[in-house]
């Protein structure tokens, strides 16, 4: 088993609850109210624990709120490094409407973070003990643009492999640094990268492809919403259909699919095979409400079906 350290620098408190109706001005009373720690490389070191990885979370978080993240990290069991800065940490809100069942989600923008506390980050990753490290989820306020790409260097130096989830301008930058040995943009984020329109299935598996030969990423995992994924890989651009089951929610489908693929990996699984195991965990955390993540018998239940659908 190798290890996979996680980074989120900008981390939120998730608070999800449910409530019978959202109205305008009137006030709107939840119950069921549920806390998660939550940001983009928490949530997948949540989800390797859950499959049985070895998962270490790095994480930036401060003010009054960032003891209180600390222990919902501790009190789900995860390994964890909290990287003190001055800012106030954020808390997200989710609320699952039942007349609807429409979800409404409230993200805060979060706070700013000095310099020499995302350089002690880039620090704390040269230091660590990892195989794989994956940076995922938004950049804090002030944070530079080529931040990821410091990360990536860095992991690289260390002989890492280096996961990345962003989107933006932080995308770009650390896709154009190189040395990405796991990417998933959205489709949105991968036409900005390229600056085409891939409407066309082909034009999409072709720029894909292209874009793996060219170096930047070794494994490019597009995802298409509610038409599935596409991989492209090592000259092989593989892509499954969304899986049919019934969403309750779309918080953490994204987190749960790119932390499957990179404890598949860690465990010595091949591209394809990695690939099914992330679409297995995404469609799995659709199935829980709010901020609850894939579960591993849903994973496990749903790739037995894929890898059925396909013999």
């Amino acid at each position: 088993m190798k290890r996979i350290v996680t980074l989120t620098v900008n981390p939120t408190i998730d608070i999800a609850a449910n409530a019978e109706e959202i109205r305008p001005i009137r006030k709107t009373r939840t119950h069921g109210e549920r806390l998660h720690p939550g940001g983009g490389g928490i949530n997948v070191a949540r989800v390797v624990q859950e499959l049985g990885g070895d998962a270490m979370a790095f994480y930036l978080s401060g003010g009054a709120i960032g003891p209180v993240l600390e222990s919902l990290v501790e009190a789900k069991g995860i390994q964890h490094r909290r990287l003190p800065i001055s800012g106030e940490t954020r808390i997200s809100f989710t609320v699952h409407e039942e007349i609807s069942g429409r979800e409404y989600r409230f993200v805060p923008e979060g706070p700013e973070v000095t310099e020499a506390e995302w350089r002690a980050a880039i620090a704390a990753i040269e230091a660590c003990d990892a195989d794989y490290v994956v940076a995922s989820g938004s950049l804090a306020r002030t944070m530079p643009v080529d931040f990821y790409a410091q990360v990536g260097a860095a992991a690289q130096r260390k002989g890492a492999r280096f996961v990345l989830d962003t989107s933006g301008p932080a995308l770009e930058a650390a896709i154009r640094a190189g040395g990405v040995f796991l990417a998933k943009p959205s489709l949105g984020e991968f036409e900005a990268l390229t600056r085409r329109r891939l409407g066309n299935p082909e034009d999409l598996a072709e720029a894909a492809a292209e874009f793996v030969k060219s170096g930047r990423v070794e494994h490019l995992a597009v995802t298409l919403g509610r038409d599935g994924a596409l991989l492209a890989s090592d000259g092989e651009v593989l892509r499954h259909a969304a899986l049919p089951v019934t969403a309750v929610s779309a918080v953490g489908a994204g987190d749960s699919f790119i932390a499957a693929m990179t404890w598949a990996f860690s465990e010595g699984e091949s591209a394809r095979d990695a690939f099914v195991w992330g679409m297995a965990a995404g469609a799995a955390a659709v199935l829980t409400l709010g901020t609850e993540l894939s579960r591993r018998a849903d994973v496990e239940r749903l790739r037995s079906e894929m890898l059925a659908e396909q013999s």
